[in-house]
């Protein structure tokens, strides 16, 4: 590493390329054939398994992890793409240490579950690498659905509903499809373009046609695809980034964490990325810490990741956090910043933060205040939804949907982050497009006009 001391303010190449090479690595490199069947034989294949009711996407758990065990990866890998078509991503983002695996029966006996995240990986992996898919269309039914964003949710319901043959085009605003998996989840979780890869194995179904830098309410108008599609699913996710409305966010290098982190996705050469020596991360989510993890792991010194309540309302899991915290970043809870502070009135050097308490009227900030030195301040304080028409019912800032992803509007549809009901993890967006597409079938060909309750 060179001397970071001699490289103050926001600067690249601050590390060697091997160390870049080295801190952007696969977080959890992939089982090999021998270490997923001995991972396998761990698994009691329970009847009514809690792993399968944990996972989001109904997964037969012990199906697939029995079909690794005797030796049929590919099998495993379909058992589990027909619930999740983006298992393989799901398998390397998913919080499975909160879900699946936090409720195996070797987890709650033993202190230790069944790798299952891995194993999916293995099998997905697997399949993925040969260029197989395992679905095919059924026949054409003549029916043509619009999908707005080409993320999870997005890709997820295209995909059922190709499969079900109908023509689905999708639109995106951004000129590569992917959405959060591409741009928005920390590169060691996903190295060699998975994300990338995997949108080309799943088009592979065929009938389904991306058009990229399409933004609704901007140059793609909610009226004109309800007239020109049978149906619409929206699945734009939430591109509007909050406000802190503390003084001096103009100041340079201060800037959202979501922008960041797509840009470090797109970067072939990562010493070509500028990052502070003292930088500051607001939030207390997945994003601040896939930002403070990898503003550490591209060189910075310093790394604070500040939240303005306490340890119990932190929606990053405690893995993750424990996680930052094992690569440098400090977390300092129950703080909120009231002020960017500048020498030179341009570029922030310096935030100033409030203690806050909760109490029975909410969260209050006390006039006790301390100073964090930062040349770079990310912002990870939540998105809201941008674009979508007024005449949609919407909550909280989420387009108001029943269980099955219909909106207000019939004919339109919608899930993932955008949507009401949901948890913001890629693994509920796949579950949303998936149950939507199916729901949007029954109704195309005549089978669901009654909404679920």
């Amino acid at each position: 590493m060179q001397n970071s001391q001699r490289t103050p303010g926001v600067v690249a190449g601050r590390l060697d390329q091997a160390t870049y090479n080295s801190n952007f690595d696969d977080l959890h490199p992939p089982l090999n054939a021998h270490e997923a069947a001995v991972a396998a034989d761990r698994c009691y294949f329970c009847h009514d398994a809690p792993c399968t009711t944990a996972c989001p996407t109904d997964i037969d758990i012990p199906m697939f992890i029995r079909q690794i065990q005797t030796g049929d990866p590919d099998s495993a890998a379909r058992t589990i793409l027909q619930q999740n078509i983006l298992g393989g991503m799901c398998a390397r983002v998913c919080p499975t240490e909160t879900l699946c695996e936090e409720v195996c029966v070797r987890e709650v006996a033993e202190g230790k579950p069944v790798e299952i995240g891995q194993l999916q990986r293995f099998a997905t992996d697997h399949l993925m690498v040969q260029g197989l898919h395992p679905f095919e269309r059924a026949d054409v039914t003549g029916k043509r659905v619009a999908v707005v964003g080409a993320g999870p949710a997005g890709l997820s319901c295209a995909h059922r509903l190709a499969m079900k043959g109908h023509e689905v085009v999708v639109f995106d605003a951004r000129q590569k499809a992917g959405g959060l998996n591409e741009f928005g989840i920390a590169a060691y979780k996903a190295v060699n373009n998975f994300a990338e890869a995997e949108v080309d194995w799943l088009l592979k179904i065929g009938g389904i046609e991306i058009r990229n830098g399409a933004m609704l309410g901007d140059n793609l108008r909610m009226e004109d695809l309800q007239s020109e599609y049978d149906a619409v699913f929206l699945a734009v996710g939430l591109a509007g980034v909050n406000a802190l409305r503390a003084e001096g966010e103009e100041h340079a290098h201060v800037r959202d964490a979501v922008d960041f982190i797509a840009e470090l996705r797109q970067t072939e050469d990562l010493s070509t990325l500028p990052v502070g020596r003292d930088v500051v991360v607001i939030g207390g989510g997945m994003t601040a810490v896939d930002a403070a993890i990898q503003s550490k792991l591209l060189g910075a010194e310093n790394v604070t990741m500040v939240y303005r309540r306490g340890r119990d309302r932190l929606s990053a899991s405690t893995y993750e956090q424990d996680l930052a915290a094992a690569k440098g970043v400090k977390i300092v809870l129950n703080a909120q910043p009231v002020a960017f502070n500048s020498e030179d009135g341009q570029v922030v050097d310096s935030v100033t933060f409030a203690y806050t308490e909760e109490t029975p009227r909410g969260l209050t900030t006390s006039d006790e205040t301390f100073t964090v030195k930062a040349n770079q301040v990310f912002k990870a304080i939540g998105q809201s939804l941008k674009g979508v028409p007024g005449v949609l019912d919407t909550e909280g800032g989420k387009i108001v949907v029943d269980t099955v992803g219909r909106s207000s509007i019939d004919g339109v549809w919608a899930g993932g982050d955008c949507a009401t009901g949901g948890d913001d993890l890629t693994v509920t967006a796949v579950a949303d497009g998936r149950d939507a597409a199916e729901d949007i079938h029954a109704v195309l060909m005549g089978t669901g006009a009654v909404a679920a309750e």
